[in-house]
């Protein structure tokens, strides 16, 4: 029995579409292109199937349009081709989901967006609400304001993320390859495009080196690590081409097309899921292997005596990473003391904390309930 045999029943999804296809390879926006998935996707609304987008294709659009051949690297520019690309962008969006009477709305996201508790909860709320009222959200990275520092990296995560936020039940990449290959098909043509292999599988990394093309930011390792992401809540991906015709409506029939990476664990709660997509750390505990053992196959929570050393400046509900003396990232988590407190206290009994600070807001460096495995 094929793992593909759960796609038909998926019933709400996130659908990425990438630069190069967009842009037919950064030609400009690629309009005929664009009425087609807009058309398979005013279908799948019919069928009953949420539908939420998340568009690559404003930095490309906005540079097609300036004149400019090659993407700039100078901040600013970038931030400039975002706003101006941004606005044909989803221009043309509007007016072909229009033609299915469809509305759409932009929705545009930054990681504060997703690192903010409160935030965070707002986008979801808004984003189900739309959903609820049959729009269909068109989300983009506010390249307009982010920086290199504070940016997702690529739309293949922010999608990821957008899945665990509206807890989608399937992730759609559509990408300018067939699917994903057992090995770069640009370099070998013997490479094998794989059919369905676990979103977890340790092989993926090797398969997917290398980067994307010039125009995005992404390669197919980004779209393997964004699969994990989505996987946290359950949610399945499909990498699949984008100019393979009716490629979503293949999907939805559960035709074999494209590469399906199934997510092999339970979905996590919904704070848990929120803790494991933040990309921004403030600082790193390394762990002795007594520590590695009790969070990883005991699930329990972190406290100072497994801890041997403090990097970083970090304050009271940051999230930290946790590695074991080889430096290999165990878990992520919010910290319960500040850098300097934490400092102080590790490889003593928590016991020992009110006497060496002077006062105990906790037992734990970090508590279990806000601790996620890596």
């Amino acid at each position: 029995m094929s793992k593909r045999d759960i796609i038909p029943h998926a019933k709400r999804w996130v659908v990425k579409i990438g630069s190069a296809l967009l842009t037919n390879d950064g030609k400009g926006l690629d309009t005929a292109a664009i009425a087609g998935w807009v058309q398979q996707m005013a279908e799948l609304r019919l069928r009953g199937i949420e539908l939420v987008l998340v568009s690559s294709g404003a930095v490309a659009a906005g540079m097609r349009r300036l004149g400019w051949s090659s993407r700039p690297t100078e901040i600013h520019q970038l931030q400039a081709a975002a706003a101006v690309g941004q606005m044909g962008l989803v221009q043309t969006y509007e007016v072909e989901f229009q033609r299915y009477g469809l509305l759409t709305a932009q929705v545009l996201l930054d990681h504060d967006d997703l690192s903010s508790r409160q935030r965070y909860l707002n986008a979801r709320s808004t984003l189900k609400t739309l959903v609820s009222l049959n729009v269909v959200p068109v989300i983009n990275e506010n390249d307009t304001v982010t920086t290199e520092e504070i940016r997702f990296g690529d739309n293949d995560t922010l999608g990821a993320l957008v899945a665990n936020l509206i807890e989608a039940d399937l992730l759609v990449i559509l990408t300018d390859q067939k699917g994903m290959y057992d090995s770069d098909p640009r370099s070998n043509p013997a490479a094998q495009l794989l059919s369905e292999i676990a979103a977890i599988d340790t092989r993926l990394e090797q398969m997917a080196g290398g980067t994307g093309g010039a125009l995005g930011r992404g390669g197919m390792i980004t779209k393997v690590r964004a699969a994990r992401v989505a996987a946290r809540s359950g949610a399945d991906t499909v990498i699949v081409g984008g100019r393979i015709e009716n490629a979503l409506l293949r999907i939805a029939a559960g035709d074999n097309i494209g590469t399906f990476l199934w997510a092999d664990q339970q979905p996590q709660a919904a704070r848990k899921r929120w803790i494991s997509g933040q990309l921004q750390t403030r600082g790193t505990l390394v762990l002795d292997d007594g520590a590695v053992r009790v969070v990883r196959e005991q699930g329990k929570s972190l406290l100072p005596v497994g801890v041997k050393e403090v990097r970083g400046d970090f304050t009271r509900g940051d999230m930290v990473v946790c590695v074991d003396l080889l430096g290999k990232e165990i878990a992520r988590g919010l910290v319960n003391y500040h850098a300097e407190e934490a400092q102080k206290i590790i490889g003593k009994p928590s016991s020992q904390i009110p006497e060496i600070l002077g006062y105990q807001d906790d037992n734990e460096l970090i508590h279990r309930d806000n601790l996620v495995l890596s």
